[in-house]
């Protein structure tokens, strides 16, 4: 007799990251619909306290610029861009990158090209 036993397996955490990086570098900015978000319709079911997915959210959201399409289910969406990290910021907390200490060999978050912000940077030697 065999006995075989099926059960899910998930992705690599590789591949999981790179779907996410994929969506998250086409990410796409949107805008709240300016009209009252309606009540969902009432049905006359089974299950009248729960909403159909569908019927779920009675608004569309719309890509900020105009010649963009709308986004789809799965796009990710984001209302306001991301404050920067080059420049200072007392309010919200970004102490900026001028005048930080960078390593002009590295290609990380370290490296002078990304944390200088394009703005150039002098080199010492100690």
């Amino acid at each position: 007799c065999t006995v075989k036993t099926c059960w899910m397996r998930l992705p690599t955490f590789r591949s999981v990251g790179d779907a996410l990086k994929d969506r998250f570098d086409g990410a796409s900015r949107v805008m709240m619909p300016n009209t009252e978000v309606e009540a969902p319709v009432q049905r006359n079911d089974a299950a009248p306290h729960r909403v159909p997915r569908r019927d779920r959210y009675r608004f569309q959201l719309r890509p900020h610029n105009p010649d963009h399409k709308t986004p789809g289910v799965k796009d990710l969406v984001y209302l306001e861009p991301s404050p920067g990290f080059c420049e200072k910021n007392p309010r919200l907390g970004i102490p900026g990158t001028h005048g930080r200490a960078c390593n002009d060999t590295s290609i990380g978050v370290d490296g002078c090209d990304l944390m200088c912000c394009g703005r150039g940077y002098r080199t010492e030697t100690m």
